[in-house]
């Protein structure tokens, strides 16, 4: 789900980015947390950071005899993507084992669909790994699926949210192949 929220956050600026005045450029503080956020990618509340919208206030920076920096309290808006349960997504499948396939979406790179969740397939191992249905659908790499989100989990240490789907349904399935077609995620 797409969602624009406000955040707060903590950016620490060097010292040595002063200018004459004694003062830290905002451009500097913007540019510190806008790092700051690549890094961290995904907030377990809000999910993946897709990009700032407005800079709320930037509050005065502290500085510490113990650091080389000076710390400011940023408040944000931006736009997060939050994948949730019954939500209906499409990804592109790069991955295939045996037991299912993993898609990439947007900015989530674990999505796993288990065959389970894949009525009508089988697996099909001739040179290269792929999923055929019984209409003679395939499900192989590169492919957009269109999905339903079951359940979703924070991953702390790699910051990520995975994300269990399935293809139980009508219009869930492959769709296109990715690049080929025009259709572009």
């Amino acid at each position: 789900m797409l969602r624009e929220v406000e955040c707060l956050q903590l950016v620490g600026v060097p010292t040595q980015d002063l200018n004459s005045n004694r003062m830290v450029p905002t451009s500097s503080v913007v540019t510190r947390l806008l790092r700051q956020l690549t890094i961290c990618k995904a907030f377990e509340e809000f999910g993946y950071i897709l990009g700032v919208t407005k800079i709320n206030t930037i509050v005065n920076g502290e500085k510490t005899d113990c650091t080389k920096y000076a710390n400011f309290w940023v408040s944000f808006n931006c736009r997060t993507l939050l994948p949730v349960k019954g939500e209906v997504m499409f990804g592109i499948v790069h991955s295939i084992s045996r037991y299912g396939v993993f898609l990439k979406s947007g900015p989530m790179k674990i999505v796993y669909l288990s065959t389970r969740k894949m009525p009508n397939y089988y697996f099909v191992d001739e040179g290269k790994p792929l999923f055929m249905s019984n209409d003679l659908s395939r499900i192989e790499k590169d492919v957009v699926i269109r999905f339903v989100v079951l359940a979703t989990r924070w991953i702390q240490r790699t910051r990520d949210i995975s994300v269990l789907a399935s293809i139980e349904g009508d219009s869930f399935g492959p769709v296109a192949t990715a690049g080929l077609d025009g259709f572009e995620l």
